[in-house]
């Protein structure tokens, strides 16, 4: 049984996960002196269009950070399996790891088991992008149960500084 979905406008669900550089990260709050949180969720290690896209979203931590945005990908891989991707990428964000099936449950996430041993060792998440405003609230979110289908990063980026500086609402949220 998959768990609901979260909606725009919702709370965004206070979760802590490891950062890959020690610590921990709480993925609702954006770290001083951002005020809002781009979440992006990824399957892992073993996809090769999330190493694909997590390289690509080095180009844009940049903008992000001039918009306030606060960027952490995140992965239910364990820390191993993220140093040794993220020693390819090189990334410009934070990395978090450990999202366990009960958080990615609590996001909404479709959640996949490995096709076999060589694709990976544990159920994944399958990607999902959440952007967390001043409020905490979700102002944006997007979730996928394919690893080929998720938002365009300069489309993403784009929107989101046409949404800060335009006081762009929340859409979706007609009941």
């Amino acid at each position: 049984m998959q768990a609901s979905k979260l909606t725009a406008g919702s709370v965004f669900p206070e979760l802590i996960v490891s950062d890959m550089n020690g610590g921990e990260i709480n993925l609702a709050k954006p770290t001083a002196p951002n005020d809002w949180k781009l979440v992006i969720v990824y399957r892992g290690k073993h996809c090769p269009l999330c190493t694909k896209y997590l390289t690509q979203l080095n180009d844009f931590s940049g903008k992000l950070a001039e918009l306030n945005v606060d960027l952490v990908a995140v992965s239910g891989d364990p820390l191993e399996k993220v140093e040794e991707q993220m020693s390819t990428i090189e990334p410009t964000y934070t990395v978090g790891y450990g999202l366990s099936i009960e958080q990615m449950q609590t996001l909404g996430l479709y959640i996949s088991d490995p096709r076999s041993p060589e694709e990976t060792d544990r159920p994944f998440a399958e990607p999902g992008v959440f952007l967390i405003n001043d409020k905490g609230t979700l102002q944006l979110v997007d979730i996928s149960n394919a690893p080929f289908s998720r938002p365009d990063l300069e489309s993403l980026v784009g929107g989101i500084g046409f949404i800060r500086s335009n006081d762009y609402p929340i859409r979706g949220t007609h009941q």
